[in-house]
């Protein structure tokens, strides 16, 4: 090592680290809310990009540009900030040491973007200057640096969380079959769900959040449909649809697992005969019909339902799906034409609930409509902002019954959009199978996707007007190369206020 090499190396070792009083905050908050905005990113003119914690805000310590004006870009997905007179988006603060500067932003979503859920650093910054953070672990839980899409249920009196894939510190490769926690229900001591979740991991002997559903078979395992029913000695018992994944996103293997308390892991209950014309999925809710009680899975719509019980849950060949296709037909590879739908002599389109029949999803549905197979207003689904007549095609989401608006209100991201599977649309309707006609956009990115959005009606607050969902932000799908550092392939909590004028539909 040369001489120069060597006083520098040594100029380094004795620089000391940031202390708490180093660092510059700054804070991000919401105009409207004065609330912190987690996702903002600020932007250095020579590329220096530090994006707010779940608190709003940056720890932001730079050697060479402390104790100086600095000038900021300042960015965020559905968030706005305002321009100078040369069309640029930030500020110039005077960086110091201990000191710290709020900026404002307007937002442009009509939902309030709350927190990150998973994923190391979740409240990196706040600890650097000093904030306080609500989280038990706030810098990183059970070794979880990022997760796939969440289902969630309450389960003998606290909540139960599921992820798809998980990444961890010490590989690339991490947990492929289902990792788990659990959490307090906020009536139970839990956090109020605009502050946030602490979740209690199932971990391994390592310390990493453990599978808890390696079903057999290779290749990853996923579940959803994840339901709560009484057994015949009245307990409780929680249920998962699983899949099995080979190669890209090709399902090779479906079935139906239970999970056992002691070890903390799903069990396989049947394996699906893969030639079914319907499979549990979505995100289920109980609900009785002519007073029967079902199991609807809403994925995005709840358009699959089987009676509320373990053995109906089993058995595919009881399962209905509310369907405008001829009864025992078979979607085809040319599924946009090819299925005969079911009319009566007079040309009306029969929508019923039928067995050993597919699901009309809501993508088929606007084929048939582009293809006019299906005249306007046939569609059980076709969302549609009143005010501009933007159609959106519903891809994923969930649905629930809510109380404050009296209907069924869904939440769902947009197949294709502004960005792909980025844009998160609000519906509503008078019964769960629709029509789903009128809708609302409440959220989108700039180049990012936000799929497989899950409401949790268990964190309703003032009777339903203000609600919660979260979904999976990530770079995948979206065709952006850039991953935003800690918050990529991670969950993102929101909020909808119910109330909000720009929410009001027609009838």
């Amino acid at each position: 090592m040369s001489l120069a090499a060597c006083l520098l190396v040594s100029c380094f070792a004795a620089e000391p680290a940031p202390r708490v009083g180093d660092y510059f905050r700054i804070t991000v908050v919401d105009t409207e809310t004065g609330r912190g905005v987690p996702l903002v990113e600020l932007t250095t003119t020579n590329q220096i990009r530090h994006v707010t914690d779940s608190n709003g805000v940056v720890a932001f310590h730079e050697p060479g540009l402390m104790d100086r004006k600095v000038y900021f870009h300042v960015t965020s997905h559905g968030y706005e900030f305002a321009k100078d007179g040369f069309g640029f988006r930030g500020a110039a603060l005077d960086v110091r040491g201990g000191g710290g500067a709020k900026l404002e932003i307007e937002r442009i979503n009509i939902a309030r973007r709350l927190y990150r859920v998973t994923g190391a650093g979740i409240y990196r910054d706040s600890v650097l200057t000093g904030e306080a953070a609500p989280l038990d672990e706030p810098l990183i839980n059970a070794q979880v640096f990022g997760s796939d899409s969440v289902v969630s249920t309450v389960y003998r009196g606290r909540l139960c969380w599921f992820w798809g894939d998980t990444l961890r510190p010490s590989y690339p490769l991490g947990n492929f079959h289902v990792p788990g926690a659990t959490s307090r229900l906020p009536a139970d001591g839990g956090l109020d769900p605009s502050v946030g979740v602490n979740l209690d991991y199932f971990v391994d002997g390592e310390g990493f959040a453990k599978p808890t559903c390696r079903m057999p078979g290779e290749g990853p395992t996923w579940i959803d449909g994840l339901v709560v029913l009484k057994g015949d000695d009245g307990r409780e018992r929680m249920f998962a649809a699983y899949v099995k994944v080979k190669g890209w996103l090709d399902v090779y293997a479906r079935g139906l697992a239970d999970f056992d308390d002691e070890r903390h892991e799903f069990t396989q209950v049947a394996e699906f005969d893969m030639r079914s014309p319907v499979f549990p999925s979505g995100h289920p809710f109980l609900h009785a019909d002519r007073d029967v009680e079902y199991i609807y899975f809403a994925d995005p719509a709840p358009l699959l339902r089987v009676k509320a019980n373990v053995e109906s849950l089993r058995d595919l060949t009881r399962y209905e799906a509310y369907t405008c296709l001829v009864p025992g037909s078979r979607l085809e590879k040319d599924a946009a034409s090819s299925p005969p739908l079911d009319r009566a002599a007079d040309g009306t389109l029969l929508w019923a609930w039928k067995r050993d029949t597919p699901v009309a999803t809501p993508r088929l549905q606007s084929q048939w409509l582009k293809a006019g197979r299906l005249k306007p207003g046939e569609a059980c689904v076709d969302l549609e902002d009143p005010d501009t007549g933007q159609h959106a095609v519903a891809h994923r989401g969930s649905v629930y019954f809510n109380e404050y608006r009296r209907r069924w209100i869904m939440i769902a991201t947009e197949a294709g959009g502004a960005s792909p599977l980025g844009e998160v649309w609000y519906a509503e309707a008078a019964a769960p199978e629709g029509p789903w006609r009128h809708a609302r956009k409440v959220l989108t990115h700039d180049r990012y996707s936000f799929y497989n959005p899950k409401q949790h009606p268990y964190f309703d607050q003032q009777r339903g007007r203000v609600i919660y969902f979260e979904g999976t932000f990530t770079h995948t799908f979206s065709g952006n190369p850039a991953q935003t550092p800690r918050y990529d392939y991670n969950q993102i909590m929101y909020q909808l206020d119910l109330a909000d004028e720009r929410l009001k539909l027609p009838d």
